[in-house]
Parts: structure tokens; sequence; C-alpha cells
């Protein structure tokens, strides 16, 4: 999940929103001025709005916190955290690799929904010091937002700890597993299908829901658990994955007969020459017998065509310190990480400063596609 708008830093972790998160910060605005308006029918309109539009803010404010959390456990632990995105489901932080032990698992894990129970619980105690009662309704703007944002926020803790990988408690549950059975793959499987069941729970409740009359909840209860079949489903097919690519190496599958072009070529001819002639996607780029850089189809697309006559090949690759490069002997199943992550498709394999060949997306899925043929 990659954000689209940029918000900026915190503690060096990047945050972000999806275009998915706008319309569901709408609907909770209108769902939340809708509840204090029929609550509190004294309220100006104007009132209403303001209310209802800061109590999202803190609403989306705590969901931050909840996946900066996560984040700054796993930074502890050293593993990289590169951004937190928040989306129409919630957030997510892309931590760049994989728990290494099973307590490290379940203390990043456990500690969103703990966050988020901490604050919810915090609101509530505060709302009751200043007067409010659980069997009263909350009279003015602030108590209302503290009490809202209190329930929500213990609600999303208890949600996040349904074990439905790869929600926080599946994950709570694989590292579970894994410290039972010392088998991090056996635990992800187990915890991925049953991800997958609790997600076909919530698929027939909320379309029973729905049917019965409870509308937009049924529905949205039907969407959260479609995501999460899909997610689960993503999850177990990454693991099954990452099994078969246990062991092997990038030099085991790299094409070493990488074809290279000129950096001097004009950007046209080598279009017309290079990409169209051969179907070659990927090529890389030599100035005076040294690696320059690589060129694909995609850094070509960057350059207007009505100048790509009067530009080189050197204009548009991407040059070799820009390029994150990997050895022969990198695990694939990293490989592919850094391809996801980085929004790549091929990487050139160096090592003592020369190239030794070229690793791709395709090289990989031909592997894995041969393995099935053979049953392997």
């Amino acid at each position: 999940m990659h954000s689209q708008i940029k918000l900026g830093r915190i503690f060096g972790i990047e945050i972000g929103l999806h275009y998915s998160w706008i319309v569901i910060a709408l609907l909770i605005v209108f769902s939340l001025a809708g509840h204090f308006r029929e609550t509190n029918p004294q309220w100006g309109d104007s009132v209403v709005l303001i209310t209802a539009i800061v109590t999202g803010v803190l609403f989306f404010a705590a969901l931050i916190a909840h996946e900066l959390a996560h984040s700054l456990v796993a930074q502890s632990r050293g593993l990289p955290v590169k951004s937190i995105t928040l989306f129409a489901l919630g957030g997510v932080s892309q931590i760049e690799k994989e728990a290494p032990d099973a307590k490290t698992e379940f203390w990043i894990a456990i500690v969103g929904p703990l966050t988020s129970f901490v604050i919810g619980a915090v609101l509530l105690l505060l709302s009751s010091a200043l007067g409010w009662t659980s069997m009263a309704t909350p009279g003015t703007p602030i108590l209302a937002m503290m009490v809202w944002l209190g329930y929500i926020n213990v609600a999303l803790a208890i949600f996040n700890l349904v074990p439905g990988y790869p929600l926080d408690g599946g994950r709570v549950l694989r590292a579970i597993v894994w410290w039972i059975t010392k088998d991090a793959v056996r635990s992800a499987r187990i915890a991925a299908r049953v991800g997958q069941t609790v997600a076909l729970f919530f698929i027939v409740v909320g379309v029973f829901r729905l049917f019965s009359g409870a509308g937009f909840a049924g529905l949205w209860i039907a969407i959260i658990g479609w995501f999460l079949l899909d997610a689960a489903g993503a999850s177990y097919a990454q693991v099954e994955l990452n099994e078969r690519l246990r062991g092997v190496k990038v030099g085991d599958i790299m094409a070493r007969d990488s074809p290279t072009v000129e950096g001097r070529t004009n950007l046209q001819t080598f279009i017309d020459e290079f990409l169209l002639r051969t179907g070659r996607r990927c090529f890389i780029v030599v100035e005076n017998d040294n690696l320059a850089g690589i060129i694909t189809a995609h850094e070509v697309k960057g350059i207007e065509p009505a100048i790509r006559p009067y530009k080189t090949v050197s204009d548009a690759m991407r040059p070799i310190d820009q390029l994150r490069t990997v050895t022969a002997n990198t695990p694939v199943a990293d490989v592919l990480e850094t391809m996801g992550r980085e929004d790549l498709n091929q990487l050139p394999v160096v090592s003592d400063g020369r190239l030794e060949g070229v690793i791709s997306r395709g090289q990989v899925l031909r592997y894995l596609q041969t393995r099935m043929e053979l049953h392997v």
C-alpha cells in the first residue's frame, strides 16, 4: 500500500495518505455530524460541523499513533520502517523486513492495539473526571469528542485483536504458534488459514445483516471481510513463494548475457533498434567501457516523444549511483521483497564493481513456473 499524499515525517518515518482515505474521511465526518446533531439538537450547524471535523482529524491522529507504535517497536528491534500509510480501512506500516523471531513478531503486533486501548481508556477516564457518566449524553463538544474517541479507540483495539491474519491479532496468533512450534513457516500458514476463516465469517455475517435491514453497517462488515480474505490469501501465497525460493540465490537464475548500449546512443535510435527490434526491455548503459547505469522502457516513458530524437540514452538512463544493486549470493526472496518495495522490475547484479548480470521479475516467474511443472 503506497501513499499518494505525503504529510511529512515523524521519527524519520514518512507519513502519507492513500486516495481511498479521502472517501472514508468524508464518510466519517458526515456520519459524526449526523450523530452529534441527533444527540445534541440544541447545537447549531456550525458547532456540529466543526466538532465532527475536529473529531475526525483526531481519530486519524489516533490511527497514526497506533501505526507509529508498531513502527517504533520494529525500529527498536533493528527492522527498518519506510512509511506509514492511512487508507480506507485504517493504516499500514511498511516494515521492510520480516521479524526474525517470535518474540519480535509478538511485540510489534501487540503494541498497536495496546496503544489504541490506552488512548481510549485515558479519554474515557478524563471524560468521567469532567462529569460525564456512561448513562448520560455528553452535553459539550469537547466531552462529545472525548467520549466518541474513547469508545472508538477501545473498539479499534478489540477489533485488531481478532485473530484474522494480517490483523494485529493474527500476527499475535502467528507469534504464539511460532514460539510453540519453533517453525516460522508453519506458524504463518496456520495464521493465514485462520485469517481466511475469520474473513469468511465476516462476509457471511455482513451479507446476512445487509439483507436483514442493517443497511450500510452490514455492507461495511462484508467489505472488511472481503479485504481480510484478500489480504490473508496474499499472505499465504507469500509464505508459499518464500518457501519455494528458500536457498535459491540470484546467481542461480540471473541472466548473464545482459545486453548493453552505449550512453551516447541517440534515444530514438535506441527505441527503434534496441527496444522494439529485440523485444528486450532492460539494457545496461556503458560509457567508456564502464558501467554507467540502466535503461528500460520505464525510463524512456519519462521523456516526451517530441524531444526523444534530441536526447541520448545517458540523458534518460537511471545512473548507477541511483540504482539498488545485488550480488550473486543475495537470496532471491530478498530481491523480490526489494523489487516490490521500490517498484522495480529488474536489478543489476554487481560484484567488486563489475557487472555480472541482471535479475528480473520475469526470470523469477519462469523459475517458479518450471518448478511447478516439474513438481519440485
